[in-house]
């Protein structure tokens, strides 16, 4: 099944309630808007950098909209009260609109370990197209302890915060379809005490998803699958039973200009039809590496757990969609055996009597 198929689930057809009617069925341009969070500046370094201890990366700084009541107010009051400002003043022009996306990495999981007890060379050229080894199942893996302790770590977190720091509770949850990020969310949201008028309802996305590999670990898990384990969740309109996009039978993987193209499509579709300005995110690194990229934002990887904000402007442009990109999934070599190694821009190196 071509991902072209699926072009609804990216709320790429127009429907009567579009939250943003301007631009339905026209191009969005997504632009970060810097110099507010650490994450946006060249000289804070991904792998070392905590959002727990950093208040989410938020800058100590002032806005346009301070004043002289707003001395006692904490950081994110403030910028909250900016970001409405600038929603207020573009909505009459009807062709943009501010949103902060709040980015999670999956916790820790067993697919996780296993590439760290293997060695990234033998994990992706034998081990990860196995569904595990006989003690441990990596195919659409739970978290390990040590995950369920990182979406713990962020439910503390967001406690705080939301009670103490005047974060803004989030009035959208987004999820991955993966029973890893399925896990991660309902763990960092499930059990804090939410204003009924923002609860934790979170709607699972098929674009939300990994980068598409023949990894195991990338093939998720059936729609009542999903369910049965967590029943909290919501499904998108087209949200198909079986995993249709999964190609790892036939040894094909997604190129990334077609993972950036579904990143594009999620985004259009979260931009159009869901008014919320505050939202949750809950998805991949390398999802997460696509989405940034779409939104003009400079690399930054996250570690299991991590968090990453953004504040995204959006613009309607001139012009459709972008179709998807031909052809989007090639393939990709594997071993039969354990190789010898790996080399970049070669690929597996396997053993001669594999």
């Amino acid at each position: 099944m071509k991902l072209s198929q699926l072009l609804p689930l990216a709320g790429l057809a127009a429907t009567a309630s579009a939250s943003w009617p301007e631009a339905q069925g026209k191009s969005i341009k997504y632009t970060t808007v810097q110099g507010y969070f650490l994450q946006d500046e060249a000289d804070t370094v991904p792998g070392t950098f905590d959002y727990a201890s950093s208040n989410l990366g938020l800058l100590n700084r002032t806005y346009p909209t301070d004043n002289d009541a707003s001395g006692d107010a904490p950081q994110w009051e403030r910028f909250a009260r900016w970001v409405s400002y600038l929603n207020r003043n573009c909505r009459n022009k009807g062709d943009v609109r501010y949103k902060v996306l709040v980015m999670g990495r999956h916790g820790e999981g067993w697919h996780n370990a296993a590439e760290s007890f293997y060695g990234t060379p033998a994990w992706n050229c034998y081990w990860s197209v196995l569904d595990g080894n006989g003690t441990t199942v990596w195919a659409d893996p739970l978290l390990t302890p040590a995950g369920s302790h990182e979406a713990l770590k962020a439910n503390a977190f967001f406690k705080s915060h939301f009670a103490d720091h005047g974060l803004p509770y989030f009035e959208s949850y987004y999820t991955s379809p993966l029973m890893r990020c399925t896990t991660t969310a309902n763990l960092t949201f499930a059990d804090i005490d939410l204003p009924e008028t923002r609860p934790f309802d979170p709607v699972v996305k098929e674009f939300f998803r990994e980068g598409i590999s023949i990894h195991t670990c990338d093939r998720r898990s059936s729609k009542s699958h999903i369910h049965a384990a967590i029943p909290a969740l919501r499904f998108e309109d087209g949200f198909t039973e079986e995993d249709e996009l999964w190609r790892g039978d036939v040894s094909e993987g997604e190129i990334q200009p077609h993972q950036d193209w579904r990143s594009q499509s999620v985004l259009d579709d979260v931009f159009v039809e869901d008014d919320a300005t505050w939202i949750s995110v809950t998805s991949h690194s390398g999802e997460i590496r696509s989405l940034l990229r779409v939104l003009g934002h400079r690399e930054f990887s996250l570690s299991t757990g991590q968090i990453i904000p953004v504040l995204v402007k959006a613009e309607v442009v001139e012009g459709t969609p972008t179709t998807e990109p031909l052809p989007g999934f090639t393939s990709e070599a594997t071993c039969d055996a354990p190789p010898v190694t790996s080399v970049a821009g070669q690929g597996c190196v396997c053993t001669q009597t594999a």
